[in-house]
């Protein structure tokens, strides 16, 4: 089978390490470029860190494209350091890498990529969706030519994480949330409803750092600060999967309930970055809805199931 080329849009980030290392560990999947942005920090260090997990996973040869430093309608000035460190890696710090990010933005890559390649191409995001809402008003033909559009961010019949009412990448840029989710290509929002019942116990996470790879010892060292934070914040020893469930939705879509739904992302107020699904798939109970094209909505998953596939792939 030939492996589905993927983009990750990405912001290093403690699980967007798993990710990335879930992906190159994958056969069915094709990592071809790392799009950096804001999140978990500011982009100038998600680009360093994108790099870094590159060399540490020996494929430095794997284009990383800057993005956004800012949303495309507010200011970003609240990295995750509480989550990730001060460094986005559970203050390991890290030497600096050797590689260098190309010389195209991320939005001009994405284009690039989807374009020379129609139909074959995944986007990834795993953090706020700023470049690939730069990506479309460049180019709206990306719409027609990507292969699919696979999110992580959002929460449909649950609550937030960031704020009662949103989920953190949502959050951060709304605007750009909505741009996306209001686009007609096919996407797929894989948000705290199934990343919330995807976990990793303690005992997978010994298991894991008894791996004797450079990746798994990365994440081994990392993976303490993420779990500390989910202990104080959670009450529980193991840590959520959130941006690795997503890329396990390339490989397991059997493991994953979903429905079709339209959605809008809230822009006001104190549910800024709330996203909403239409009540049913007709948009008949309010216009707000009408004229907007189905996402494929993820509400339920199989969690052991998926924490076990990313544990074998990241072993």
């Amino acid at each position: 089978m030939t492996p589905q080329k993927i983009i990750i849009d990405t912001d290093p980030g403690i699980d967007d390490a798993m990710a990335i290392f879930f992906a190159l560990n994958s056969p069915e999947l094709e990592l071809i470029g790392l799009t950096t942005i804001f999140g978990n920090g500011f982009t100038d260090l998600t680009t360093t860190n994108a790099l870094r997990l590159l060399e540490i996973a020996e494929r430095p040869d794997i284009p990383v494209a800057v993005g956004a430093a800012q949303p495309v309608a507010d200011r970003f000035d609240e990295p995750g350091s509480v989550v990730h460190g001060d460094d986005g890696q559970g203050n390991v710090h890290l030497p600096p890498p050797t590689a260098k990010p190309v010389d195209q933005n991320a939005a001009a890559f994405i284009i690039e990529q989807v374009m020379r390649a129609p139909r074959e191409v995944t986007l990834v995001p795993i953090g706020p969706l700023t470049n690939i809402a730069l990506a479309l008003h460049l180019e709206p033909r990306i719409a027609t030519a990507v292969r699919e559009v696979v999110i992580m961010g959002g929460n449909a019949l649950v609550p937030g994480n960031i704020t009662p009412a949103a989920e953190a990448n949502i959050f951060h840029d709304p605007e750009a949330a909505d741009t996306v989710f209001g686009t007609s290509w096919p996407v797929t929002m894989v948000g705290l409803d199934v990343t919330q019942k995807t976990v990793m116990s303690s005992e997978q996470l010994g298991k894991l750092a008894q791996s004797t790879t450079a990746t798994a010892q990365h994440l081994s060292a990392i993976i303490p600060f993420y779990q500390d934070f989910t202990l104080k914040a959670n009450k529980f020893h193991g840590i959520y999967l959130h941006d690795p469930t997503t890329l396990a939705y390339l490989v397991a879509k059997d493991a994953f309930q979903t429905l079709q739904r339209p959605v809008r992302v809230e822009t006001q107020g104190f549910s800024r970055g709330k996203t909403w699904i239409a009540n049913d798939q007709t948009n008949k109970w309010s216009t707000a809805w009408q004229n907007r094209p189905p996402v494929n909505v993820c509400i339920g998953v199989n969690g052991p199931q998926i924490s076990d596939l990313i544990l074998e792939r990241l072993m």
